[in-house]
């Protein structure tokens, strides 16, 4: 059964007041665990201490292309010792992403970075937004980074809320990668025109459905990320992790 986790950019602001403070928050509302998006000066080994004391796994980390290509024997350290199961790259500058070619380029370079963290059993994945449903000679920029990046070594966290702000279905793309999504971004909307953020179960995405697919492939998290709040992020947090854990128990 998959685990729920937040992605911290939810909470980034209350993060950098007090990153641990925040942890125990989110502990308190329900997560499995929780994936970083920067480790606000902590030592891993400080990191993996406090994780342990409050129950919380690392759900995996997102770091930049930029880091991925300048620092990747580091990175791959500290997931270790905070025992994090996956990198995940959170997008991508323009010239990565701009052409066929270089979607190529990026698959090409994507294998290297993953053949690299396999080797260290660590999964190496890339997190979408709407910009890769851009079309190139009739192909969308998403599938063209995975056709050219080796299933071996690189998989998917699918964002569900991007890829429907687009007007393509998340249960559409869960089957079409099927084993190679591991990770989903559970995402909710208020409504396709408007496009806010909203707490997941509140919007109008179906994540029964979502739900349904990402079981028959063995997702391994489900993980909230909010971006815009309409009241304090902790409520926020704490209701979809609510929904999300009333949908696994159903």
């Amino acid at each position: 059964m998959a685990k729920i986790g937040l992605q911290l950019y939810s909470v980034k602001e209350r993060c950098a007041e007090d990153f641990f403070g925040t942890l125990d928050e989110v502990a308190k509302s329900g997560y499995d665990g929780v994936e970083f998006a920067g480790y606000y000066d902590k030592t891993s080994q400080e990191l993996n201490r406090k994780l342990k004391d409050i129950g919380l796994a690392a759900a995996g980390s997102h770091i930049s292309i930029e880091q991925l290509e300048q620092s990747l024997d580091g990175i791959i350290e500290f997931s270790h010792n905070i025992e994090s199961p996956y990198i995940v790259c959170p997008g991508l500058p323009e010239q990565y992403r701009d052409s066929v070619d270089a979607y190529k380029r990026t698959g090409e370079l994507f294998s290297k970075i993953g053949e690299k963290t396999a080797e260290a059993n660590i999964r190496f994945g890339y997190h979408n937004h709407d910009i890769e449903l851009k079309k190139f000679d009739g192909e969308y920029g998403l599938d063209l980074l995975f056709q050219h990046a080796d299933p071996r070594y690189v998989w998917m966290e699918l964002d569900t809320f991007w890829l429907e702000a687009t007007g393509l279905k998340s249960v559409d793309w869960i089957h079409r990668y099927k084993e190679r999504i591991n990770l989903l971004h559970m995402k909710d909307m208020n409504n396709p025109k408007e496009l806010r953020n909203v707490e997941v179960g509140s919007g109008v995405m179906d994540f029964v459905g979502i739900h349904e697919a990402a079981k028959q492939y063995q997702v391994d998290w489900y993980t909230v990320e909010q971006e815009q709040f309409d009241k304090n992020e902790f409520v926020s947090i704490k209701e979809s992790a609510q929904y999300l854990n009333s949908l696994l128990n159903r």
